[in-house]
Parts: structure tokens; C-alpha cells; sequence
């Protein structure tokens, strides 16, 4: 049906995640978060293979699912940004992401399901992601 991609970072996440609780129709939709490396400026594509790989198939899925999907990109920075440690997404206790990609079912202020690196480019997977939030 629908997929609207709202892009953000980790300073714009919050605002962004604050927005979508706040507005009416939103809530009535499926929403997700998926976590990606940034695209290399000097190739225009993804410094992370993993990512090349599942945006597709996630796009694909979501875009074939008969309901309205909000997904928002939030691009976790180039590969040394990602790795410290302390990236903001890594801390953060509602997200404590290991990998990227990494696709998590949003709803309300909480993470409903989620698929690690290894898991999001496998549709078998993201499918039951889409089933209603109970």
C-alpha cells in the first residue's frame, strides 16, 4: 500500500519519534525504525554490506504490506561514528543496538519486535513483524 520514509539521526531521532507519537493518523499505522549505516559520500552507497543487502528487501516488504507503514530511516553515521562505543543508539536503553541494519516495530514509545543485522534482509522474518501490536 503505503510506505512514508522519514529520514533521521541520531540528533534528530527524538523530535522525530515525538511527532509521530503526538500526531492522530500515525498512531493508527504500523510504524518502524530501521537503523543504517550511513552512505559513503565517495560511492553514494552504504559502507555496510549487511545494509546494502536488507534496505531492498525491507522496502519491498513493507511497500507489498496492505496497510499504511510509517517507516523512519534513522542512519547511525559513518563506520567510525558507529563504532565508539558510546554512539547514542548503543546507550540508549530502549534501542542498545549491536548492528546495523537493525529494523524494530515502533509503537507508542517502545520497541515491539525487532530484527537484528543478521535477520533483516529475510522477509520470512520482517512479515510477522507486520501482524497487530497486541
Amino acid at each position: 500500500m503505503t510506505l512514508k520514509k522519514v529520514d533521521a539521526n541520531p540528533s534528530t531521532l527524538e523530535s522525530i519519534l515525538q511527532e509521530l507519537k503526538s500526531d492522530e493518523t500515525s498512531r493508527s499505522k504500523i510504524n518502524f525504525i530501521l537503523f543504517l549505516a550511513d552512505n559513503d559520500p565517495t560511492t553514494g552507497q552504504s559502507w555496510c554490506p549487511d545494509c546494502v543487502r536488507a534496505e531492498p528487501v525491507i522496502y519491498k516488504t513493507l511497500e507489498e504490506f496492505p496497510e499504511e507503514v510509517n517507516l523512519i530511516r534513522a542512519y547511525a553515521g559513518d563506520r567510525p561514528t558507529w563504532r565508539t562505543p558510546a554512539h547514542p543508539w548503543r546507550v540508549d536503553s530502549r534501542f542498545k543496538l549491536t548492528g546495523v541494519p537493525t529494523l524494530v516495530r515502533w509503537d507508542g514509545d517502545s520497541v515491539k519486535g525487532r530484527l537484528e543485522d543478521h535477520q533483516a534482509h529475510l522477509p520470512h522474518l520482517i512479515l510477522p513483524l507486520l501482524a497487530p501490536s497486541t
